[in-house]
């Protein structure tokens, strides 16, 4: 199972959640779409470089991160798109391109969009290219307690 760890976490904190099968796809925006999930709802990870340290950014499938933004919301003097080749060994129960929002159990500071906040339910990428978790957003930003920054 790609997501035992998150699985196992969510579990033991009594959250109730939702596991989708579908159609294999590769983009957000793609399963998003697969998974019938308004786009506005579907939480993306983006693997971020703040000033040389790795970081997880969460967005909705329909936004995009904007590096420059993102670096002045958190004070940083760069913020770059990481390199597969530079987190690939923190997920290795994960497909590449997969990862679930969680980065607080692959020891990674999480940024979440404003955008992405205004959703009562998210669903979002479990591990591979053919299933989705949902649960409240509530739930997600008290388990991870991401900082909430303009991207």
């Amino acid at each position: 199972m790609p997501m035992e760890r998150v699985r196992r976490f969510l579990d033991e904190n009594g959250v109730k959640y939702v596991i989708q099968q579908h159609s294999t796809a590769y983009t957000a925006q793609e399963v998003a779409e697969a998974a019938h999930v308004p786009g506005r709802h579907f939480a993306k990870s983006v693997m971020v470089e703040i000033d040389g340290r790795l970081a997880l950014a969460v967005l909705p499938a329909t936004d995009r991160v904007d590096l420059q933004r993102f670096a002045q919301a958190v004070g940083a003097s760069r913020v770059e798109l990481a390199r597969e080749a530079d987190f690939q060994d923190r997920f290795p129960d994960c497909e590449p391109g997969a990862m679930p929002p969680f980065g607080n159990l692959f020891d990674l500071e999480v940024f979440v969009s404003p955008h992405l906040a205004e959703a009562d339910l998210i669903a979002f990428s479990a591990g591979s290219h053919h299933e989705v978790m949902q649960l409240a957003f509530g739930v997600f930003e008290d388990l991870v307690k991401p900082a909430e920054v303009a991207m």
